[in-house]
């Protein structure tokens, strides 16, 4: 996925890979192809608020690994934010896979994310560097911690919701099985939204 980045670089941005501590060979492949690779402690909201505290770029674009961005992101989300006033947004997202079923959750994710002003980290989310600071970054949490994020974003801002799709791996979905992952997905929104503890949605998550 890096490879495919290089036109970011290429155009004055920074790419930074925050690696969770791997036993294989992802620091080695990674770092020809980033301006900085470190390795952090294990869990998502704590590599992504260290990649943020590592560079001095106004606006941060916060990717997971397997997600691949349109080529031309970086004018979308400069021209766009400043268009529209707004001080943090998302991207449509597709599903990789070809399954039709794929097709209607891609549908209802970015509808739900529209109407809500609520997006998950598939999306790419991406924010002004101050309101992320005056926010306090990415909640430290075991999971949930992108809807988090939104939430304290939303009073400051309504998210900017491009329509270019990033493309995001449907492997969990077709492993795990469509129907079962939607299941589980709802089950684990509204055990967090009625105050579960995340570290147990987490191992519901990971199972």
């Amino acid at each position: 996925m890096l490879s495919r980045l290089q036109y970011l670089r290429q155009n004055g941005h920074q790419l930074i890979v925050v690696d969770g501590q791997s036993t294989d060979e992802s620091v080695a492949l990674a770092t020809p192809l980033a301006d900085d690779v470190v390795s952090h402690q294990r869990g998502r909201a704590l590599q992504l608020n260290h990649g943020a505290q590592i560079t001095n770029a106004d606006i941060l674009l916060f990717l997971h690994a397997d997600t691949q961005l349109p080529d031309n992101a970086d004018t979308l989300i400069i021209e766009q934010l400043a268009k529209s006033k707004r001080q943090w947004g998302r991207f449509n997202v597709r599903l990789s896979g070809k399954h039709y079923w794929l097709r209607v959750i891609e549908f209802m994710m970015n509808t739900r994310s529209r109407w809500s002003g609520i997006a998950t980290g598939d999306q790419a989310i991406f924010v002004d560097r101050e309101l992320f600071k005056k926010v306090g970054g990415f909640p430290e949490i075991s999971l949930m911690e992108d809807i988090c994020l939104c939430k304290h974003l939303k009073p400051y801002s309504k998210p900017l919701c491009l329509s270019e799709p990033v493309i995001t791996s449907s492997r969990r979905w077709e492993e795990k099985g469509i129907w079962r992952t939607i299941l589980l997905m709802w089950r684990l929104r509204l055990a967090y939204f009625l105050g579960i503890d995340t570290k147990q949605l987490k191992r519901q998550y990971d199972n």
